[in-house]
């Protein structure tokens, strides 16, 4: 169960019948669908390199999540177990407690993660990006 060099793949099982490989990529799509969930949360939030993506037409899911595979045994051959660290970057919107906010994204990103991918999770860090602001109605 370790990640492979060079790669950005975690192995999760080799068997007589082949690998079963995940790609980190996905694993922070799945953090970021679950951090999506929480009410509180109006977006997550990317990078300049992946705003800019994003303008252009290459939205990605896992925009503002990190990913970082930390293994729990010496040997690339030896079977061991990984563990996950999860950074996330958020938009909260206005009017929401935001250490609220912040213990029910972890959570929520911690059990989703765990049940899916198999993988203990350790941390689940929230950076707060920004604050969404309330839509303004205008009258007349």
């Amino acid at each position: 169960m370790a990640k492979e060099n060079g790669s950005k793949f975690i192995s999760l099982e080799r068997s007589p019948a082949g690998d079963i490989r995940i790609a980190d990529d996905v694993v922070a799509v799945i953090a970021g669908l679950a951090a999506m969930e929480v009410e509180g949360v109006a977006a997550m939030a990317g990078n300049v390199t992946t705003n800019i993506m994003n303008r252009v037409g290459m939205k990605t899911l896992s925009k503002g999540v990190r990913v970082f595979i930390e293994n729990t045994f010496e040997n690339e051959e030896e079977e061991g177990t990984c563990s996950l660290r999860i950074d996330l970057a958020i938009i909260v919107r206005y009017g929401y407690a935001i250490p609220a906010i912040c213990s029910s994204v972890q959570d929520k990103v911690k059990s989703t993660v765990e049940t899916m991918v198999g993988f203990g999770v350790t941390d689940v860090n929230i950076r707060i990006a920004g604050v969404a602001s309330p839509a303004v109605k205008r009258e007349g």
